[in-house]
């Protein structure tokens, strides 16, 4: 293997770590205050200039917060459930392109880990593992609350898995790629060419997989706010707790990527302009998960696995068949 190509690769991945674990702290800032302002409420405000520091608070706690076991959970399940959610959010970013290449002293830089073949398949596989983490956890613990939240993660496994593949199949069709990249470089003639235009039903469908992707409302049903103890979660305390929070995050973001990646042209053509428009696509979207929390309540389970099963999985098949029909003839 070449050295200087080893080298990149590992500064590359110890960037996106820091970035991003920085980012999913950053991340509970934003949403804090964004809900506080549309709730009427001021959010952090005490800690640093407009409660700017209370991330490092939160951070502190948590590394400086006792890890306690209880007494009857299953412990090496119970201690590497939240290892499960971080890595596997981490891991997914391996295939994502995240700007265009550039050239930094002579020397050109992929801002991509791995141009896999199989990049989308791989980013959505490894997404569902991580949904092992919830399950486990709750499978693992001392209580039938946690057991509970475990099994509506099953249930939200089996019913939102179909409905994301299902959608990202016809744009697959159309490219003839699994490949970010390529995908990106299908867009790259302007607006005009955004896979959204063609796929209008596949963007929505993912779009809204994507909510039962990352666990977040209106299909937060592995642990609802608005239940008295705390899902999953319940028994965690300190880090492991905490990495829950970074793997969730960390998806919310990376899926932000990779919505605009698939529909709406990425980077396009590679310049200054369409990095700097991919970061205000990933940022409204991101935004957009904020504002649903604050504007829809959750389902229950049974509704989740209804309008999966029901509605958007046969519309995700019509719509497969459409396209393959229209590429066709």
């Amino acid at each position: 293997m070449d050295t200087a190509y080893l080298i990149e690769t590992i500064i590359k991945v110890v960037v996106i770590l820091l970035i991003f674990s920085a980012l999913a702290g950053i991340g509970t800032y934003f949403e804090r205050k964004i809900l506080a302002f549309m709730q009427r409420r001021l959010g952090p405000m005490y800690v640093g200039p407009y409660g700017l520091l209370q991330v490092a608070a939160d951070g502190i706690k948590l590394f400086t917060k006792e890890d306690i076991i209880p007494t009857n959970v299953v412990g090496p399940i119970f201690k590497i459930a939240p290892v499960i959610t971080a890595a596997t959010a981490f891991m997914a970013a391996a295939a994502i392109p995240f700007f265009p290449q550039f050239t930094l002293f002579g020397y050109t830089v992929h801002p991509i880990v791995a141009d896999l073949n199989i990049g989308i398949l791989y980013i959505l596989g490894v997404m569902a593992v991580g949904l092992y983490g919830p399950l486990l956890g709750g499978m693992a613990s001392a209580n039938k609350f946690s057991l509970l939240s475990a099994a509506r993660t099953a249930a939200v496994f089996i019913s939102y898995e179909v409905v994301s593949g299902l959608a990202i199949l016809a744009p697959i069709m159309m490219v003839g790629s699994l490949s970010l990249i390529d995908f990106n470089n299908y867009q790259a003639g302007g607006i005009s060419d955004w896979i959204v235009w063609s796929q209008p039903v596949a963007f929505v469908l993912f779009w809204i997989a994507a909510f039962a992707e990352t666990g977040r409302t209106p299909f937060h049903l592995i642990a609802n706010d608005h239940e008295i103890i705390d899902g999953f979660g319940t028994e965690y305390s300190g880090m492991r707790w905490g990495l829950f929070f970074i793997g969730e995050y960390a998806n919310m973001f990376f899926i932000s990527f990779v919505i605009p990646l698939i529909f709406l042209g990425g980077y396009g053509d590679g310049s200054m302009l369409g990095a700097l428009g991919l970061i205000a696509k990933v940022a409204f979207f991101f935004f957009f998960f904020l504002w649903t929390r604050a504007a829809w309540p959750d389902v229950r389970p049974d509704q989740l696995m209804w309008l999966c099963w029901k509605v958007l999985m046969p519309l995700a098949v019509i719509n497969v068949v459409i396209t393959g029909f229209v590429m066709m003839f």
